[in-house]
């Protein structure tokens, strides 16, 4: 069973700021780190390989400094990491983004199971995973919080759609993506760490991808969204009042300041 997991580096949402004048998030200010969801979705690649046998491959897109999240997943278990690198695929919104990983999936050759997380703390949208399926052209299931079977020829899986679970069969290759509820994602220990340290990250450029990608759907060129405004909302912490005078009148003002907020309804 060969699997990739696409993973991204994405900043402390925590720490990080916006640049509000560019429209863009200010990655340098603060540490970046494995997409939370990815991590779920590699826990699960590398336990179908323990079940199953066969390789983990995760793929990156992004800046140099993202080959620390790549290391990162080989301390995780995954075996083989690729970096997408270069100034050709900086601005890229998710159409360039999942265009770039199908056409590295492709120069890769041989998969059985693309696994992806839901989606990305920086970004929100759930739409990467299920637009390399389509450029893969192949099935894929979204919303994964539990499998219940697989083999060399499909497996089975549980989605969640709101308020509904459904079980869905899916024959190999195929893409699915996963939910946080699908595994406790395993912290890698000092050895699998060092290991990690010392391994190869293979880095890929445009030019490596040249017979399955067009360069100019790669990058910003290549990305039909644009961003007009960032706006970040004000946060606004609970507010209290203190009414005093005597019973009657401290009564008389909180039901006066209710039936303002609408809670009371109008007065008769």
């Amino acid at each position: 069973m060969d699997i990739i997991v696409p993973v991204k580096q994405v900043p402390d949402m925590e720490r990080v700021k916006f640049d509000t004048e560019a429209g863009r998030i200010d990655r340098s200010s603060a540490s970046g780190e494995i997409n939370p969801f990815d991590l779920n979705a590699l826990e699960t690649a590398v336990q179908l390989k323990e079940k199953l046998g066969g390789t983990v491959t995760t793929i990156s897109m992004g800046p140099p400094q993202a080959e620390t999240s790549v290391r990162d997943s080989l301390a995780r278990g995954a075996d083989r990491g690729i970096l997408l690198v270069g100034k050709e695929f900086a601005g890229a919104d998710t159409w360039a983004t999942s265009y770039a990983l199908a056409a590295a999936i492709q120069k890769l050759g041989k998969w059985n199971i693309i696994i992806c997380g839901e989606k990305t703390v920086d970004g929100d949208t759930g739409q990467v995973g299920p637009e390399i399926a389509e450029w893969l052209d192949i099935p894929h299931v979204a919303y994964v919080s539990e499998i219940r079977d697989a083999s060399e020829s499909g497996i089975t899986v549980v989605c969640e759609m709101e308020a509904d679970h459904y079980g869905i069969e899916s024959p190999l290759p195929t893409l699915i993506t996963v939910t946080k509820d699908i595994n406790v994602p395993r912290l890698p220990s000092f050895a699998d760490k060092m290991k990690a340290r010392k391994a190869e990250i293979e880095q890929w450029g445009a030019s490596d991808l040249s017979e399955f990608a067009d360069p100019t759907n790669l990058g910003l060129k290549g990305s039909p969204t644009r961003l007009n405004k960032v706006v970040i909302p004000s946060e606004e912490g609970r507010k209290g009042e203190v009414f005093r005078g005597s019973p009657e009148d401290a009564t008389k003002k909180i039901a006066d300041a209710l039936q303002a907020l609408g809670v009371l309804g109008s007065a008769k």
